[in-house]
């Protein structure tokens, strides 16, 4: 089990903190579709959207290590059906912080009224997929050679989704 303290709902103070873990997995550019140069301004303004419910997890001793947020991935009627993105601080990658902030965002889903939670781009290669697979989602289809990974070259992308209950 991961030495988180909390996963609480994140502050704007907070963006201060998931800044430099967000900044070094999106210009990695192996496992996010968003542009790998995208400036501190707007990485802030897409991740901390108030159309979004965003969280944050504490260690033991307060640090942030790593964020996630849950929005409709649709309008209107398809509303129910939830979107979410998770990032996790690469130096504390395998600890099962992943892990809890999804068992988090999920249930925090459910307590919204979504029925369902749908991820438009997974990276095929992103070790994130085993996670999602492992909890309980599965690959609607794939957009082949659809990412220029930095070092396997053109992969493809994954939709995945997963059914929430009534």
């Amino acid at each position: 089990m991961p030495v988180i303290r909390a996963i609480r709902e994140a502050t704007a103070d907070d963006w201060p903190r998931i800044w430099p873990f967000w900044h070094r997995i999106v210009a990695a550019a192996d496992t996010y579709t968003w542009d790998p140069d995208m400036s501190e301004e707007a990485a802030r303004a897409l991740w901390m959207s108030p159309a979004k419910r965003v969280y944050v997890a504490e260690d033991s001793a307060g640090a942030v290590v790593g964020s996630a947020y849950l929005t409709p991935n649709y309008a209107g009627p398809a509303a129910r059906t939830a979107n979410a993105g998770f990032m996790v601080d690469p130096d504390r990658a395998g600890q099962g912080i992943g892990r809890a902030l999804a068992e988090h965002v999920l249930d925090e889903a459910r307590a919204h009224g979504y029925r369902g939670m749908v991820f438009n781009a997974v990276v095929e290669t992103n070790p994130a997929v085993r996670l999602w697979t492992s909890l309980g989602f599965t690959i609607l289809g794939t957009v082949p050679d659809a990412f220029e990974h930095p070092r396997d070259g053109r992969v493809s992308l994954h939709i995945m989704y997963k059914a929430l209950g009534d």
